[in-house]
C-alpha cells in the first residue's frame, strides 16, 4: 500500500547533530568511523580509491584543529582474519590519499591499540584492524563498544556507507561520547538527499531501474509524492508491462508483483506524476554478450526473447525527460550494463543527466550499480553528487530512520 503523504519521512534534521567543526580538538584523540571496504585485486592493491578520497575531508579538519585521528572500518566480510581482509593492505594507499603518515595497528581494541596511540606523532593517523575480524562488530556488543570507546575523547561517524546498520562501531559506540559528531561525508549525503526529497526546483525526476520491483518499493512508495516524472527501467519494468497485459516473452518479471505494479501506476497517476516505461527493448535470444539480438515494442516481445536493455525510442524518450529537468535521482541501471553489447541505455541515461547537470540541474547518483556505471563510462565527475552508500541511500530514500545517524542526535 502506498503511503500517505502525512507519514513521509522526508529528511534528517542536522540541526540536532554537531558538525567538526562545532568541537575542540585541541590535543584530543578522534576516533573516526570510516568505510575504507575498498576493492582490492589479486596482489591486494587498492583498485578504487573513491571512499578514501571521500574521508579525507574529515580527517584533515581533525589535524588542522589540533586532534589525532584513530580511524576505524572494516574491509569484506572475512570469515576468520584472512589477510586479505586485513586493513594493513590500504595503508600506503591511504598515506599517498590524506597526505600524512598512516601507521597502522593490527588490532583494534586492547592494550596494543592503546600503547599505538600513545605513540602517535602529531599530524599522524592511526588505522585499526579490521573491525570484523571482531563477530563482536556486527553483533553491536556493547563490550566491544566500550572498547572501542576506550581508545578517545572524541567520536565522529563519516561512513554513510554503513550508517543502516546498528554496529558497535557505527551506532553503539556513540552512546560513550559525550563530545560526537558527524563528518563532512556523512553531512554532504544527508544534505544531497534533502536536495531531492525538498525540492523546490520543477521539474523532479527519479529514474529507478534495476532487476526488481521489490527490491524497490519501499523507494518508489516514499518518493512518488516528491516527484513530477518517474522513469522505470531494467528488469524491474517488465513486471509493470506485464501488468498492463504486454506480452514480455523470456523477460524478468515478478508474476506476484503484477498487482503492486498496476497499485503503483495508479497512485502515480493520483500524483500527477507522469510514469515513463520503456516504449521498446533490446532483446536477446540467451542471457550473454554475443547473443543474437533483435528490437520489439516492450508489449510485444517474441516467446524465446528476452529484453535486455532499452531500446532506441526508450533512450530517445528517456533523455528528453531529464533534459527538461532540474532534480534528478539515479538508482538503478536500464538494461544489463555489464555486458558491453547491452550497456548502451544505461550509458545514454547517465549521459543525459551529466548534460543536464552541466546546464546547472542537481543530480545524485546512489546505489551500486548506478555508481559502477556512472564509474565504468567515465561519468562520474559530471555528476553533482554520486553516494558512497548503497543501502544507507536506499533506506533514507524509503524514509527510514539510519541508526548510526539517530545515535549522534
Amino acid at each position: 500500500m502506498i503511503q500517505s503523504l502525512s507519514k513521509i519521512r522526508i529528511f534528517v534534521k542536522t540541526d540536532f547533530m554537531k558538525a567538526i567543526d562545532e568541537l575542540n580538538l585541541k590535543n584530543k584523540h578522534v576516533l573516526i568511523r570510516v568505510d575504507f571496504n575498498v576493492p582490492l585485486n589479486d596482489q591486494l592493491l587498492v583498485t578504487d580509491t573513491s571512499r578514501i578520497e571521500a574521508a579525507k575531508p574529515s580527517i584533515q579538519k581533525v589535524i588542522e584543529l589540533g586532534g589525532k585521528p584513530i580511524l576505524m572500518s572494516h574491509l569484506g566480510r572475512p570469515k576468520a582474519k584472512e589477510k586479505e581482509f586485513s586493513l594493513k593492505n590500504v595503508v600506503d594507499k591511504a598515506t599517498d590519499i590524506l597526505g600524512y603518515k598512516v601507521n597502522f595497528v593490527d588490532d583494534c581494541v586492547g592494550q596494543k591499540v592503546k600503547d599505538a596511540i600513545s605513540d602517535l606523532a602529531d599530524n599522524e593517523i592511526l588505522l585499526l584492524e579490521n573491525l570484523r575480524y571482531y563477530s563482536e562488530e556486527k553483533a553491536g556488543d556493547d563490550g566491544f563498544a566500550k572498547q572501542l570507546a576506550e581508545l578517545a575523547d572524541v567520536y565522529v561517524n563519516d561512513a554513510f556507507g554503513t550508517a543502516h546498520r546498528a554496529h558497535a562501531s557505527t551506532t553503539i559506540v556513540a552512546k560513550y561520547f559525550e563530545e560526537k559528531a558527524m563528518g563532512y561525508l556523512l553531512k554532504n549525503e544527508i544534505d544531497s538527499l534533502e536536495k531531492v526529497m525538498k525540492a523546490k526546483e520543477k521539474p523532479v525526476t527519479a529514474i529507478i531501474g534495476g532487476a526488481k520491483v521489490s527490491s524497490k518499493i519501499g523507494v518508489i512508495e516514499n518518493i512518488l509524492p516528491r516527484v513530477d516524472h518517474l522513469i522505470i527501467g531494467g528488469g524491474m519494468s517488465f513486471t509493470f508491462v506485464k501488468a498492463k497485459g504486454g506480452k514480455i516473452g523470456q523477460s524478468l518479471v515478478e508474476d506476484d508483483k503484477l498487482n503492486l505494479a498496476n497499485n503503483i501506476m495508479k497512485k502515480a497517476k493520483e500524483n500527477n506524476v507522469q510514469l515513463h516505461l520503456p516504449v521498446d527493448v533490446l532483446a536477446a535470444d540467451d542471457f550473454k554478450n554475443d547473443a543474437n539480438t533483435k528490437v520489439f515494442p516492450i508489449d510485444e516481445i517474441e516467446d524465446d526473447w528476452m529484453g535486455m536493455d532499452a531500446g532506441p525510442n526508450s533512450k530517445i524518450n528517456f533523455s528528453d525527460v531529464i533534459a527538461q529537468s532540474k532534480i534528478i535521482l539515479w538508482n538503478g541501471p536500464i538494461g544489463v550494463f555489464e555486458m558491453e553489447t547491452f550497456a548502451e541505455g544505461t550509458k545514454t541515461i547517465g549521459r543525459a543527466i551529466a548534460e543536464a547537470t552541466e546546464k546547472g540541474a542537481f543530480s545524485l547518483v546512489g546505489g551500486g550499480d548506478s555508481v559502477s556505471a556512472a564509474k565504468q563510462f567515465g561519468l562520474a565527475d559530471k555528476m553533482s553528487y554520486v553516494s558512497t552508500g548503497g543501502g544507507a541511500m536506499l533506506e533514507m530514500l524509503e524514509g527510514k530512520s539510519l541508526p548510526g545517524i539517530e545515535a549522534l542526535k
